[in-house]
């Protein structure tokens, strides 16, 4: 049992499964493996081929052996420094079974003192950024992604693991056909790119682009939430600005490629928020998992500036839309008193990353984080948010 104990049962805003090595593959016709995924053998080596070439964003994709949970929390605590991020990995381990089995995770949970969860991909976040340009290649491979997900998880199995479909803007029909499909099977949480999107006509669109309009309005009469998830967001345009190696590697360490300023999350937001998405769609929720929380105050004194200055291009305060409308999963180690002072304990979330090595070894020691909370603020945090965005807002 967790050490950590909670009056209730927990609701892990961040929980990850590791894919199955034929998630990509499965449930995609043969014809497009060399266009999508497909795994080579490459120096005694297993290596995943993303487009035709070796993708780094996992350094190993099989996941066999993993890291430990939780086992990089004191160097994200900023405890510790490693000049080598593999030895503050430590030991590898073979890959449990809860790692990829449900019946065995719904066990895990039910130890850890954890009532439900949204699943996340641990491989699937940094995929869509290798397959951009090949919009064909991408409804293909995440089609599949899907497909296997329906089959290995399931998107709401036992009401309690609350697994995200994945949906790209990349051509809006296929996302509007892929969002009814998932609905279909009790779809509650969709993930999607903080990013923009590139369409068919080589041209970049905002999320609020009108071409997505119908998208969004479905989204709303649902009432799924829509999760934004940490991984490559295709921002790599920056790096190469800089002269930076601008390849996504999860682990790669690079302090000034840690410095640089533009956040993915926030700019998301930005453009939901001033495109007038929120204000048009006020059903829609929408959270941001694993980027963290000190983003949130950069941006909402861009928002009190520019609203200030063009009051007439929004439809409301944006501030008042992001506190309505927004939740934030903080990292542990963020100012989470700041957080709550700028939005509010009802909009914030309780993850643990579990079972990454960069989260933590016991989800729900994510408690010891909220000293000088009020009892009924850590409840709202660790349990009553997140389950209230678990189900369908209609």
């Amino acid at each position: 049992m967790t050490s950590h104990q909670l009056s209730y049962e927990a609701f892990d805003a961040d929980n990850h499964y590791y894919e199955a090595e034929d998630a990509f593959i499965r449930h995609v016709d043969p014809a497009m493996h060399k266009r999508c995924m497909q795994w080579a053998n490459i120096d005694g080596k297993q290596r995943l081929l993303v487009a035709g070439r070796v993708n780094r964003f996992i350094p190993n994709p099989t996941f066999d052996p993993v890291a430990r949970p939780g086992c990089l929390d004191d160097y994200f605590r900023g405890k510790v420094a490693r000049a080598d991020i593999r030895e503050a990995f430590g030991e590898l381990v073979p890959i449990p079974d809860e790692y990829r089995n449900r019946d065995v995770r719904i066990d895990v949970m039910n130890q850890q003192g954890l009532d439900a969860c949204f699943m996340f991909p641990t491989l699937g976040v940094g995929m869509e950024s290798a397959l951009e340009g090949d919009i064909d290649a991408t409804l293909a491979a995440f089609g599949g992604f899907n497909r296997w997900l329906d089959d290995d998880w399931g998107f709401a199995y036992q009401n309690r693991i609350i697994a995200a479909g994945y949906i790209t803007l990349a051509d809006p029909d296929w996302a509007l056909d892929e969002l009814n499909w998932m609905l279909e099977r009790d779809l509650r949480v969709i993930n999607m790119r903080p990013s923009s999107v590139l369409g068919r006509d080589g041209r970049r669109r905002s999320l609020g682009d009108p071409s997505f309009e119908p998208f969004w309005k479905k989204v709303n009469d649902a009432g799924v939430t829509v999760a934004m998830h940490s991984g490559d967001a295709g921002y790599s345009f920056l790096a190469d600005y800089w002269g930076i190696n601008s390849e996504f590697e999860a682990f790669r360490q690079n302090a000034f490629k840690a410095l640089l300023t533009h956040s993915p999350i926030a700019d998301a937001l930005a453009s939901l928020i001033a495109e007038g998405v929120l204000s048009r769609h006020r059903n829609i929720r929408v959270c941001t998992i694993e980027t963290g929380s000190e983003w949130v105050q950069p941006l909402l004194k861009k928002f009190e500036k520019v609203y200030k200055q063009q009051k007439h291009s929004f439809a409301e305060d944006p501030i008042e839309t992001f506190r309505r409308q927004v939740w934030v999963s903080p990292y542990y180690e963020d100012d989470l008193h700041d957080l709550r002072s700028k939005i509010g304990a009802e909009h914030m979330l309780f993850g643990s990353d579990w079972p990454h090595a960069e989260g933590l070894t016991d989800p729900v020691a994510f408690v010891d984080d909220l000293g000088g909370f009020s009892s009924d603020d850590i409840e709202k945090i660790m349990r009553t948010n997140g389950l209230a965005l678990a189900q369908r807002a209609v």
